[in-house]
This record gives C-alpha cells, sequence and structure tokens, in this order.
C-alpha cells in the first residue's frame, strides 16, 4: 500500500484547500499519483487553532465526497503539530494528540523563525513523544534552513524519524532546498516522503516530478 502521511486536503482548515471542489481535487491527483491512503494533516498553529473537534467534520465532509465521486482513495484523520507555545502545551494538556497508524506524531518546527518556538525545547518535546510510546516524525527539515546538520542528528539519534517532502525534490520551494533534500538523504536517515499537498500549484509541479521520476 503506498501512503501519504502528510497532506493539508481538508476543506478551509489551514493553508491548504480552501473548500470542498479543491479537496476533491487534490485527492483526485494523489489518487493518481499511485496513493492508496492518504493521511489528512491540518496544521495546528498559532494562525491555525485546530482541534480534533474542528477537524472531524471537515474529514468527514471529504470521506462523503469520496464515496459520492467514486474516488478510491483511503484517508485517516491526524494533524501537523507546530512546537510554538500558543498551541502545543494545550496540546498535551487535552491530549488533543491524533497519532497515525496509532504510533506516530507529525511534529513541525516554525519555517523561517526559530524564535517561535520560545521556551520550547523541540529535543525534549520529542522525548516527552517517545515516553509516551510514541513515534515523532519531523517533517521536511530540509526547509528549516537554520537547523543544522548537528541537530537534525541529535533528533535521529533520539528516535525521531525524518520526513522529506516530493516536493522539496522536485523544485517546488527552490534550489536551496533541493539541495538541502538531497544532501539529507545522502545521509539515509529519511524514513518518509510526503507530498505535504496544499493547492492546485503543487499538484501541476508533482504531476509533472512524478511524470519523470515514476509514481510514488
Amino acid at each position: 500500500m503506498k501512503i501519504d502521511y502528510h497532506s493539508h486536503i481538508l476543506p478551509a482548515l489551514d493553508d491548504g484547500a480552501t473548500c470542498i471542489e479543491d479537496s476533491l481535487m487534490l485527492a483526485k491527483a494523489l489518487k493518481d499519483w499511485g496513493f492508496d491512503r492518504v493521511t489528512c494533516t491540518p496544521h495546528i498553529t498559532n494562525l491555525h487553532r485546530n482541534t480534533p473537534d474542528t477537524i472531524r467534520p471537515a474529514f468527514e465532509l471529504l470521506q462523503e465526497e469520496l464515496k459520492s465521486n467514486d474516488v478510491d482513495l483511503e484517508i485517516r484523520m491526524s494533524a501537523e503539530y507546530r512546537l510554538v507555545p500558543q498551541t502545543w502545551p494545550e496540546v498535551l494538556e487535552k491530549n488533543w494528540l491524533m497519532p497515525i497508524e496509532d504510533k506516530y506524531i507529525l511534529m513541525e518546527l516554525p519555517i523561517s523563525k526559530p524564535e517561535q518556538m520560545k521556551d520550547i525545547k523541540p529535543i525534549e518535546e520529542f522525548k516527552r513523544i517517545i515516553s509516551m510510546g510514541l513515534t515523532p516524525i519531523l517533517p521536511h527539515p530540509e526547509r528549516y534552513f537554520y537547523l543544522s546538520h548537528r541537530e537534525l542528528m541529535s533528533y535521529v539519534d533520539a528516535g525521531v524519524k525524518i520526513q522529506c517532502n516530493y516536493g522539496s525534490l522536485a523544485g517546488l520551494y527552490g534550489d536551496t532546498v533541493e539541495q538541502n533534500v538531497r544532501n539529507i538523504i545522502s545521509e539515509g536517515i529519511v524514513s518518509f516522503y510526503g507530498t505535504d499537498l496544499h493547492n492546485e500549484h503543487y499538484v501541476k509541479v508533482l504531476t509533472e516530478w512524478f511524470k519523470k521520476n515514476g509514481s510514488c
């Protein structure tokens, strides 16, 4: 089974799909690329303060649309949890964790402003999740320009799994990110690849990349 562990295809929750029509278009693209199962991981951040109660209705709506449009794509519900003080402590306090396959938690860092984490130390939060019997996944480390190689490897040594983006390989985020992701892949530490699918632009770029490089 071909699985995408990282997508933003649920409607009107974050910076991904804006409506159910967008969601359906993105889901069809995923199916065309060869995916059988997709985990829906809307952001939980200071800008997108989602909870299981806001995510579930959007998830169920997309499930219904997939069925009524005969799109044979299995979807699962989770989230992409950003390690910022506005949301992460509340996630833990109110038990908003929705593990992927009952074991993985997608835990992202701020893309360009590490000071947003303030007093939160990623390595401590990763270890906290591991102590709960779960496995952290760090998404797209190639996009965190401030993240040193030494720090990244300390996360891996602690038990964090690494997920890189197909879009990074396709040049979606620019040449520097593309080179970063190739360097990370060369380390042999990548456990998962994901689409991080957001919108039609992603679809265009990834469709061309999958045509040249084969399906997922």
